[in-house]
């Protein structure tokens, strides 16, 4: 159902304004996260998101953990890109992450 909503997932390089060092992101529906739940976020570096997401799924008996693959991959982009993160693939590849994140680069 997921990926019939949201596609499926593309992986979109990016490039740190100021050290320039490379990375990725991902948009569409997040696989991973409906396979490894809270470990997602943690394995990306974000720990306190990832004990967060391991509480409310705790605290929802696993129902956050249902919701989240639909959501996390925007999330995590998001916050990336409002950190001196840029889009840094092919023209057609940074149009296809605008359009699912809802944003226009600059």
């Amino acid at each position: 159902m997921g990926v019939i909503l949201f596609g499926w997932q593309e992986e979109i390089k990016i490039r740190h304004k100021e050290s320039g060092i490379e990375g990725t992101l991902f948009v569409g529906y997040t696989w991973t996260y409906f396979l490894f739940g809270f470990f997602v976020p943690i394995f990306r570096g974000e720990i306190t998101i990832g004990l967060s997401h391991l509480i409310l799924s705790l605290l929802t008996l696993g129902l956050f953990q249902l919701v989240m693959p639909f959501l996390y991959n925007r999330q995590y982009s998001t916050r990336l890109l409002n950190d001196s993160w840029v889009l840094n693939d092919i023209p057609e590849k940074n149009e296809l992450a605008e359009a699912r994140l809802g944003i226009t680069a600059a």
